[in-house]
């Protein structure tokens, strides 16, 4: 049987998977989708065969898929996620999954209710390192976590405009957010403090803010994030126990113990094992082998979300 997938966005995220999938037995990058035919056409024109359309449901409607992807800016999500989900099509989304909490909440209680398998792109979930960390977890107490995505302001005019991105922490930072929760289990109570402090005229994303939360669990955690810096930058979480700390970074995980310190390189591409997950999920129904369902997905962003609430109020925010 071979997979017949569409996707929509002919960005970076959507040419990334494509490659992917087109790397894949059994896999056929059917069509592409993009804000104009004109894009759709040069993406298309990569893989044998793809369609190019400009609109989903003239996609969705020419095009018989098994499967589609769906990479665009978070102010564009919302209808072609419910397009997808009563048409009964599984979906693999890249975060955010909006700007707001209102439209994920609609499209995870559709996905729901349709039964539907769904990924969302949180690929820090399939590094191996990060698997490696969470067998070195049990059994061990987590006091805190710190953790921050630092870096620099994204050229693209979408991201510098809160009401098209979220900002930083819900575009970006999300995805130390969703480590924290898959390390350690839900987040009760947010609360974040934002602030501009470089003169940036077409921006208005704050470009500076930490947030603390409070776990279920009892630990509490501190994510920062800048995008402030002209170059350089990190993006981690570190994890304070009774047994040692261990420091989560891209690809890489070093764990400072009593008496020694070990230090690993992810081998694994997890933007590989993020597809091959949910195409493997499509293929069989059987969708344990996802880490981040939209449901869970949900979960995060509503974390950050919240943290956006609370910078405003200047009071925290419970979940």
């Amino acid at each position: 049987m071979t997979i017949r997938v569409g996707i929509i966005g002919t960005g970076w995220f959507g040419m990334k998977h494509a490659e992917l999938l087109a790397g894949m037995e059994g896999v056929r990058v059917a069509a592409f989708c993009g804000t104009s035919r004109e894009k759709a056409e040069r993406a298309a024109q990569r893989f044998a065969g793809a369609a190019a359309y400009a609109d989903v449901r003239e996609m969705l409607d020419g095009c018989k898929l098994d499967a589609a992807y769906i990479c665009v800016p978070p102010f564009a999500h919302g209808d072609m996620e419910k397009e997808l989900a009563e048409r009964g099509i599984p979906f693999l989304v890249e975060k955010p999954l909006g700007v707001d909490e209102e439209t994920p909440t609609a499209i995870a209680d559709l996905v729901e209710r349709r039964g539907l398998i769904t990924s969302v792109g949180y690929h820090f979930r399939y590094m191996d390192t990060v698997q490696s960390a969470k067998r070195w977890l049990e059994g061990r107490t987590v006091g805190m976590a710190v953790g921050g995505w630092m870096g620099s302001m994204p050229g693209v005019a979408w991201w510098r405009k809160t009401e098209t991105s979220g900002g930083q922490f819900v575009e970006q930072t999300t995805h130390i957010v969703d480590l924290l929760r898959y390390m350690l289990g839900e987040v009760t109570e947010v609360f974040a403090a934002y602030a501009r402090r470089a003169n940036t005229p077409d921006a208005t994303v704050a470009d500076v803010g930490t947030v603390t939360l409070k776990l279920a669990s009892g630990a509490v955690a501190s994510i920062s994030n800048t995008c402030l810096i002209p170059s350089g930058g990190r993006a981690e979480l570190h994890l304070y126990t009774d047994g040692g700390v261990a420091e989560i970074g891209p690809q890489s995980l070093r764990l400072l113990l009593p008496d020694q310190t070990v230090e690993t390189t992810g081998r694994r591409d997890p933007y590989r094992a993020e597809n091959e997950a949910f195409i493997e999920a499509v293929r069989t129904g059987d969708a344990s082998g996802i880490r981040s369902t939209y449901r869970d997905a949900w979960m995060t962003h509503r974390v950050t979300v919240a943290a956006n609430r609370s910078a405003a109020s200047g009071l925290p925010v419970r979940l």
